[in-house]
């Protein structure tokens, strides 16, 4: 009987839950824990949530959005999103990180190193405000806007 010639980190399941190859980032250079590791996707979906309450305060402040009385219409739900999308790029280019990634002790920088520059954080907040190419995920834990802006999301 013949036995299958798969090394183990080329399986695609694994029964510990670990990362094929080690950890997320190792692949980039990156340590498996601590600063400038990879950051991990609770942290992720924090940031997301301070990010999104940003823009609604925002829109609240603004008069765009009321909590009570909802947006309106789809106009001002474009506004929204473009609040959001104007505050995650002053952010990035400003901290290396949203709000929401300050918050939560994570930044955003290129994989070659360096500054982030302004076209870096614009293509990746196009790509985030589009939600899919943010759910496509690669195996050192980054999304495809990520991966087209060349960044990566570690830890401070």
């Amino acid at each position: 009987m013949a036995r299958s010639t798969i090394p183990p980190s080329a399986s695609s399941a694994h029964p510990s839950g670990e990362h094929p190859d080690g950890w997320p980032g190792k692949d980039l250079g990156l340590p498996e824990e601590g600063p400038r590791s990879v950051g991990r996707i609770g942290r992720r979906v924090v940031a997301l949530l301070i990010d999104g309450a940003l823009a609604d305060l925002v829109a609240f402040v603004t008069g765009v959005w009321s909590p009570l009385e909802g947006s309106g219409d789809i106009a001002h739900t474009w506004i929204q999103l473009a609040i959001f999308a104007a505050l995650q790029v002053l952010f990035i280019c400003l901290l290396s990180g949203s709000f929401g990634h300050v918050c939560v002790g994570l930044r955003v920088v290129p994989i070659r190193g360096g500054y982030v520059g302004v076209w870096r954080p614009v293509v990746r907040t196009v790509l985030l405000c589009l939600v899919v190419p943010a759910l496509i995920i690669d195996r050192d834990s980054r999304g495809a806007h990520d991966r087209i802006a060349g960044t990566v999301l570690v830890r401070r």
